[in-house]
């Protein structure tokens, strides 16, 4: 079983977006928390693919990955994920091509089936493209074979891509894509950072459907965790509620841009709307360091899971750097 001193950590960043701030400055501050994950030995550094939402701005995956790339020197940098159905594989091929032969050895690909925004978005980003969760098996095996060594009968190739063998990762919220990694013989990313539910069983499926492949010999897993780290436990419950404000908000439909933490949320939500919230957080690590070491140690008893990825979206860039820093400290020390 991973041991919570060998355990490798690692950061997914949503790139939450301020209403005093505005897109600039999240991708500024996504930079900086890259940097200082790589200062403090954090494995990868992930964004992920989403439209359409006001306080998101990591719509442009593969072009902010080569810009965290270039802004950093040892970090694996990928997408937590590129959402496939709204991409031609090609294309695709061609773009995480272009950032390995930039950044060799670096960079990880992470592939969703969800379209990472609504049905009407979905169809503004695809247009006259039918491509459909349906396709996602066909569309992956087609992608791998773009960036695979090219064979004497391929007549369409991605030039860079081709021969780059960039890792490619499965993720999911659901068991789809569990079943389908472990019969790949790909690495697996479960979405518990917002779907804890599901994560024991999808796990369970991912492991007993795993087929050794060329890209690995035994299943390979890595969970999404909430994180919302302080020095004190008071300090942590009160940072969490910005988290809190901004879930609330994804349920009802309303505005995701960064709210300023709250002494309580009394009066700000209905009993339902927090029993939801907490659901939707139910592998959230929120407290001091004493506590939060505890959680994880009980996270990887049950789970036996090989890595883990952490998302922070709290509303002061310096309490993020802080919460990292003391998640590093409290792994490692």
């Amino acid at each position: 079983m991973t041991q919570l001193a060998d355990l490798k950590i690692s950061m997914l960043d949503l790139v939450p977006v301020r209403e005093d701030q505005g897109p600039a400055q999240s991708l500024k501050n996504s930079l900086d928390l890259a940097r200082h994950g790589e200062r403090l030995g954090y494995n990868r550094f992930w964004v992920a693919e989403h439209h359409n939402m006001d306080g998101i701005a990591s719509s442009a995956t593969s072009v902010l990955l080569g810009y965290l790339a270039g802004g950093t020197s040892s970090i694996r940098v990928g997408s937590g994920g590129i959402m496939l159905p709204n991409h031609a594989p090609l294309v695709i091929a061609e773009q995480f091509g272009t950032l390995e032969s930039l950044y060799p050895g670096r960079i990880d690909l992470g592939l969703g089936r969800a379209p990472g925004s609504d049905q009407m978005t979905a169809r503004a980003l695809r247009r006259e493209r039918s491509g459909s969760a349906d396709d996602f098996p066909d569309d992956v095996r087609e992608l791998m074979n773009y960036l695979g060594p090219r064979t004497p009968q391929q007549k369409v190739i991605a030039v860079p891509g081709s021969g780059t063998q960039v890792p490619v990762w499965l993720l999911g919220s659901s068991l789809f894509s569990a079943q389908l990694a472990g019969e790949r013989g790909l690495p697996y990313a479960f979405a518990s950072h917002f779907a804890p539910r599901y994560m024991h069983e999808a796990i369970r499926v991912y492991r007993n459907h795993f087929k050794p492949s060329a890209v690995l010999d035994k299943p390979y897993v890595m969970l999404g965790v909430p994180l919302v780290m302080a020095d004190t436990d008071e300090r942590a419950n009160y940072l969490a509620t910005s988290v809190y404000r901004r879930i609330l908000n994804l349920m009802r439909g309303e505005t995701l841009m960064q709210q300023p933490p709250v002494e309580t949320m009394d009066g700000l939500w209905l009993p339902h709307e927090k029993e939801a919230v907490a659901s939707f957080l139910g592998l959230a690590m929120v407290g001091s360091p004493g506590k939060v070491r505890g959680k994880l140690e009980v996270l990887l008893e049950q789970t036996q899971a090989d890595e883990l990825i952490f998302t922070c979206d709290l509303y002061e860039h310096a309490d993020r750097l802080r919460s990292y820093e003391l998640l590093a400290q409290t792994v490692r020390g």
